[in-house]
């Protein structure tokens, strides 16, 4: 949906937006593709790692982090297409599949930061029946729920491939055909909304308020003893932060977007202001890649210990091998030398 287009006369001999839009997509997804796979691939390479450390809270990270991995690994095909002005070179099969990894990673990402609230809350609010009822192997099914579920209710972003442009005569990418109806996108974007984003949203907010009403009438004593209380601080923070930058200046957008275009009385104003407010938000939204390695590193359990244990290794081994390298004499074998250099 990066841009609707409508086939109102009255409307035709609006400016185009397309050096906007190339420009904009073109750096955003650059820097996205840059950062998204630095920290995730590094996270992704940590938690595999230490998967001896595995938690439910482990599980949700990882699947998270491989979500974002298969999207950023699409944005280059994003970032070409939008250097070359907007010609499609590379087949409608990656077409239809690089249109769509961008909105099941988004929507994973959302359904994932909610199961990670719902473990956060079971854990801090009811913690004697968080030891059992929150176990690794139902994470891994409820990952595995999300998954499917997100696969086959995007589905739908499949149904758009390439398309010549008769006008130009290029072949396009990302964008609707022109005789697509508005309804039918309409529909698709009430769905999406309230199954894709409100419901999970307020599951997310019903969490926080559980959490912040037990972290409020514990005494300070009980406060301390708890690590998870600073950590599901940091998650509410992050989690917060990520809708309130990525995810809801989007869906607002999108709903305002088609709203406006379905109207008659649509002027070419307006239309020109949707069209870049789209390409802004959908930016803001694929970042949202970038915003998921700070919710490991701040609030996942352990996680930075795991990266110091893995210092710790990579140390180890260093000094290891300099002992075995170093000379012996009478005095000092290979073993002493490491043992000193400890």
């Amino acid at each position: 949906m990066e841009q609707i287009n409508v086939t109102d006369s009255n409307l035709t001999d609006c400016p185009s937006i397309d050096d906007f839009r190339n420009q904009v997509y073109s750096t955003s997804y650059s820097i996205i593709t840059v950062f998204g796979l630095a920290g995730n691939g590094f996270a992704l390479a940590l938690l595999i790692r230490t998967c001896c450390q595995s938690s439910p809270f482990h599980v949700y990270m990882v699947n998270l982090a491989v979500s974002d991995l298969l999207c950023v690994m699409t944005l280059p095909l994003r970032v070409l297409y939008y250097v070359k002005k907007g010609q499609w070179n590379y087949g409608d099969f990656l077409c239809r599949i690089s249109s769509y990894s961008l909105y099941v990673n988004l929507y994973c990402s959302i359904y994932f930061m909610a199961a990670m609230s719902i473990t956060r809350f079971l854990a801090i609010v009811f913690p004697v029946q968080n030891m059992w009822l929150v176990t690794e192997n139902r994470a891994r099914l409820v990952c595995a729920g999300i998954w499917v579920f997100i696969c086959l209710s995007s589905s739908p972003f499949l149904m758009s491939g390439q398309l010549v442009d008769p006008i130009t005569n290029k072949t396009k990418c990302f964008e609707p055909p022109n005789d697509q109806g508005a309804h039918r996108l309409l529909v698709l974007n009430n769905v999406s909304l309230v199954l894709g984003f409100v419901l999970p949203f307020l599951v997310i907010l019903l969490c926080y308020a559980g959490i912040v009403r037990a972290l409020l009438s514990r005494n300070h004593a009980s406060r301390r003893q708890r690590g998870t209380d600073t950590r599901a601080i940091r998650m509410i923070v992050i989690v917060l932060l990520t809708f309130l930058i990525s995810f809801m200046p989007y869906h607002v957008q999108r709903t305002i977007h088609l709203s406006v275009l379905s109207r008659a009385d649509t002027t070419c104003s307006e239309r020109v202001a949707m069209q870049k407010s789209v390409v802004v938000t959908l930016c803001l939204a694929a970042a949202n890649s970038c915003f998921d390695p700070l919710l490991y590193f701040f609030s996942g359990e352990g996680f930075r210990n795991r990266l110091s244990s893995l210092r710790q290794s990579v140390r180890g081994s260093s000094l290891n091998h300099t002992a075995k390298q170093r000379p012996t004499n009478g005095s000092e074998t290979g073993e002493n030398y490491q043992l000193k250099a400890c």
